[in-house]
């Protein structure tokens, strides 16, 4: 084989290369970008970061087959009462109020089409569209747990609530203040976090 052609096997070989590195690249881009954090997340959690990304793009895959959808405008501002409801619910009931938002979560999900029946599940479908909160759910659902073994203080359960809202408002479709409220009404301390008959007694105390 002559020294041209070797010349011009070595250039098409280092283009292909070159321009193989350019797509890799830029697929990783568009992943970083898709998913926010779960990219980091998902490398830190597999073996190398080629097996990473395709575990990214089989998301991806899988997310293309699902009928996400949004909702319409009586049914999210039908959520938004729900979920102002739920809210309200958290002075006197904090741990009841956490198990309501995590219920709520997963109908809107539901209601979007995602499927919900395992947690794990709902994390990597979620992830390609809600990469950036979804360290909110996983907080929230971890506490939710706890919770329910009667293992989580009350403000852990006002985190819990702050967490939940980051994801409802994204899956509602709704900017940051689009659901109404003051997450001060969740705040510990005296008159938050007890039921009504122990503020009326400690008023009682206070009186005497």
């Amino acid at each position: 084989m002559s020294t041209v052609i070797w010349v011009a096997v070595i250039v098409v070989v280092a283009i292909v290369a070159v321009g193989y590195a350019v797509l890799r690249q830029q697929r990783r881009h568009r992943l970083r970008d898709r998913f926010g954090p779960e990219y980091d997340r998902t490398v830190q959690e597999r073996e190398n970061r080629r097996e990473a990304e395709q575990e990214l793009l089989a998301r991806e895959q899988r997310f293309s087959s699902l009928d996400i959808r949004p909702l319409d405008a009586g049914t999210r501002d039908g959520y938004a009462q729900k979920w102002m409801e739920v809210q309200e619910r958290f002075v006197d009931a904090p741990g009841f109020a956490v198990t309501e938002a995590d219920h709520l979560v997963t109908s809107v999900m539901a209601e979007r089409g995602y499927p919900t029946e395992e947690f794990e599940q709902r994390l990597s479908d979620l992830s390609v569209t809600h990469g950036r909160t979804l360290d909110h759910y996983r907080l929230a659902h971890e506490i939710s747990s706890r919770a329910a073994r009667k293992e989580a203080s009350t403000e852990e359960l006002r985190q819990a609530m702050v967490h939940y809202r980051a994801l409802f408002e994204e899956l509602l479709g709704a900017s940051g203040g689009a659901i109404n409220g003051d997450h001060s009404t969740w705040r510990t301390g005296p008159g938050h976090g007890e039921t009504t008959e122990e503020r009326t007694g400690r008023r009682d105390v206070q009186g005497q």
